[in-house]
């Protein structure tokens, strides 16, 4: 008994629009890098998926770039985010202009 395909991918949507929702509702630095993560695994997963439903092995190789590039992306935002952290007392994405040289 095999779960179908159409409920990993019904699941992906559902964690892309949350990851979605939360990136153009919050203004918090930590938490917009959150759905931005969220928004990656929902990708994920979704290759996953279609990897697995054509017996293709693409769709897994692109997720490890994917996960590459997500940890990439971490470093980057919290190597900013601790730098507006010193500045300033918290850190939403408005206080990002305190970054201009």
């Amino acid at each position: 008994m095999s779960i179908p395909g159409s409920w990993y991918l019904v699941l992906s949507a559902a964690l892309f629009s949350i990851g979605a929702v939360g990136l153009l509702l919050r203004r918090n630095v930590l938490v917009m890098f959150m759905c931005v993560e969220l928004m990656l695994n929902a990708a994920n997963i979704a290759f996953v998926t279609f990897s697995r439903m054509l017996g293709d092995i693409g769709g897994e190789a692109i997720v490890f770039f994917v996960l590459v590039v997500a940890a990439a992306e971490v470093v980057v935002g919290l190597g900013i985010t601790v730098s507006v952290f010193r500045r300033r007392k918290g850190a939403t994405a408005d206080d990002l202009h305190v970054m201009k040289g």
